[in-house]
């Protein structure tokens, strides 16, 4: 069984009043268990082409087990402005921002879906599930 952790590092020198030093390591394992989560479909890259219309990066036809998925995503453009709004659902959980990267927990029972403020917005992604 593979074994497959995510690290965290946040640190700052002048956020706070004091240097800020966050630095977590987790292993990705599936609900309810200290068993490893199996499977992966590996890194892509999506891009909109010329739609900003939500489409849905993974459905939860495929995922939909109650899971303890864990969803990698990381916003390739260059350009400030440009987004990605994230919904799990119908329920927005964020966006990300040029440069931004996440790692989201999901449990597979609604659409994970991605709308883009502008048109050819790669992003890069991976999922990571039971």
């Amino acid at each position: 069984m593979p074994t497959t952790t995510s690290r965290l590092v946040v640190s700052s020198t002048d956020l706070l009043s004091s240097t800020l030093s966050i630095d977590a390591t987790a292993t990705l394992t599936q609900a309810g268990t200290s068993t490893a989560i199996p499977n992966t479909s590996g890194l892509g890259v999506t891009n909109n082409g010329s739609s900003t219309s939500i489409y849905t990066l993974y459905p939860e036809a495929n995922y939909g087990n109650g899971g303890a998925h864990k969803v990698y995503l990381r916003n390739a453009s260059t350009t400030a402005a440009e987004n990605l709004l994230i919904t799990i659902g119908s329920q927005v959980v964020g966006a990300l921002f040029a440069g931004d990267v996440a790692l989201i927990p999901w449990n597979g029972d609604t659409d994970f879906k991605i709308t883009p403020s502008a048109n050819n917005i790669n992003l890069e992604h991976a999922i990571f599930y039971e």
